[in-house]
């Protein structure tokens, strides 16, 4: 991070290594083709999508090896994250004043650390969605589920099996949903988008959207420039 006061328009800060930038980008990935082929498999209307994955039958094997790969790498963001992502007084703070945020008037909000009340509803929202995905998705699964039973020793009924495709039917819709909030509000803060790809974030971006953090970031630096002992 260059020497600079905070909010200057040429300071770099950096917000994200390049190890957490893959991990987002196998998430993001393995999300799309899951979402695209689960639309497919879901609807006759959407069937046409299979194409895609080599048809209906490369589709359907192709689904939850997919989703294995999602869990994994959402797992992995779980753990780098989580910690930056607990409740804080300043989050509900913020959620009573959104319709400031939304009118982008952030000179009345509250100062937040590296993640804002929104982003952590995303991120502890899709914790529980990919966890319902999970088990649901194996109920869906011959191959899993006959594994799991025996692992565990039992046998899933038919209305199991049909209450597990509910509710991995509307998780879906419901991640679909808050996926796209996401991805909209990472196109609408200008700047944002740049984080995941750069792994960086300009002063001035983060003095106005995450001041809390910023003022930790630039604490640490004296700390960094000091030589090692």
């Amino acid at each position: 991070m260059n020497e600079h006061k905070p909010g200057e328009p040429h300071m770099q800060v950096s917000r994200y290594s390049g190890s957490a930038r893959i991990n987002h980008w196998i998430v993001a990935i393995s999300f799309v083709l899951l979402m695209i082929s689960g639309l497919a498999l879901f609807h006759p209307s959407l069937y046409g999508l299979t194409a895609l994955f080599g048809g209906g039958p490369t589709a359907r094997w192709l689904h939850p090896w997919i989703g294995l790969v999602l869990v994994v790498g959402f797992l992995g963001l779980f753990v780098r994250f989580f910690t930056a992502n607990l409740p804080e007084k300043t989050d509900w703070v913020w959620l009573a004043k959104l319709r400031y945020v939304l009118s982008g008037q952030e000179e009345y909000l509250p100062e937040v650390g590296k993640y804002n009340a929104g982003q952590k509803f995303v991120f502890w929202s899709q914790a529980v969605l990919v966890a319902v995905m999970l088990i649901t998705g194996i109920g869906l699964w011959p191959a899993g589920l006959a594994y799991m039973e025996q692992l565990l020793g039992f046998k899933a009924t038919i209305d199991q099996r049909r209450l597990a495709a509910v509710l991995h039917a509307g998780s879906a819709v419901l991640t679909i949903a808050i996926w796209i909030i996401h991805v909209y509000a990472a196109i609408w803060v200008r700047g944002t988008f740049s984080a995941m790809t750069r792994g960086s974030v300009t002063g001035g971006w983060a003095w106005r959207h995450h001041r809390k953090w910023l003022r930790k970031e630039v604490a640490k630096e004296p700390a960094r420039q000091q030589p090692a002992e």
